[in-house]
């Protein structure tokens, strides 16, 4: 017997590309249950999937930096902190945070294919017996628009936000005077396409980074939250600075301010989305 859940949860996180750096993702997740019946004639009730997987899930890699330990990131560990230092194209990153803000696959490269793998195996042992495979389909939002992959983390988030390095694969909806307008969707998108966005309030000076070493030309960020320290080192042309936190609802309005200000004649309604289904409208 097989029971399934389609859209059970979204993944919201990072991964280190080689070719592209840090990837702020999100991936819908489909759920096939493959076992026998229990002594309720069900597989599984579909309340405990539902929780049960998407709590496995939200432990294990939701809203972290996925690093392949097969791969060219060199990972080293200092007390409670893991440090990370990785070169893509011609960039650089150096990151520090506390290990639950990581998740290490045993692979040569972070896609979808190994991230499947990589849950399947951690989830199945931890459901009932009766339960003998799982299958997992993870996906992107099907979209006919525009969008951008980006990464950034949220100091005063009391959750998972808080982390340094995670991110969502997002969309945004422009309007000027009332009407749809692709091309300031296409332009932002093209604008933030792989970014990473810095609040101005967090950078540091080189000097103080406290377990990563600096990167030429590089911005440079560090932070205390719920969950410990956090610091990153970045090349600068891979990063946006926002003069407010990178929150959806700071960025709708830093959006419709930016437009609203290059055009004050022009009104403008932007809604910016923060991976599936979620965001916030801001106008000007």
């Amino acid at each position: 017997m097989i029971l399934f859940v389609k859209d059970l949860t979204v993944i919201d996180f990072s991964y280190l590309c080689k070719e592209r750096g840090p990837l702020g993702e999100s991936w819908i997740v489909d759920l096939e249950m493959h076992g026998d019946l229990n002594d309720e004639s069900m597989v599984l009730d579909f309340s405990l999937v539902k929780k049960q997987v998407k709590r496995i899930i939200d432990d294990v890699i939701d809203h972290k930096l996925a690093i392949a330990t097969k791969g060219d990131a060199v990972i080293s560990e200092a007390g409670e902190q893991t440090n990370v230092s990785f070169s893509f194209g011609e960039h650089q990153l150096a990151v520090s945070s506390p290990h639950q803000a990581f998740c290490l696959i045993d692979t040569d490269k972070i896609n979808e294919t190994s991230v499947k793998g990589f849950l399947e195996q951690t989830i199945l042992p931890q459901l009932p017996s009766n339960v003998s495979k799982i299958v997992l389909k993870l996906r992107p939002e099907h979209t006919n628009g525009f969008y951008y992959h980006y990464s950034h983390g949220l100091k005063k988030h009391d959750g998972n936000c808080q982390r340094i390095i995670h991110g969502h694969r997002s969309t945004i909806e422009i309007e000027e005077n009332g009407m749809r307008s692709p091309r300031l969707n296409k332009l932002w998108c093209q604008k933030w396409q792989d970014i990473y966005l810095v609040s101005a309030e967090d950078r540091i000076n080189a000097e103080e980074l406290k377990f990563v070493s600096p990167i030429e030309n590089g911005v440079h960020s560090a932070y205390n939250a719920s969950q410990g320290y956090f610091e990153l080192s970045i090349s600068e042309a891979v990063t946006d600075i926002l003069p407010v936190d990178s929150t959806v609802e700071c960025i709708a309005q830093h959006v419709v301010q930016t437009l609203k200000n290059d055009n004050p004649e022009n009104s403008y309604r932007v809604a910016a989305y923060e991976g599936v289904g979620k965001g916030a409208i801001a106008y000007a």
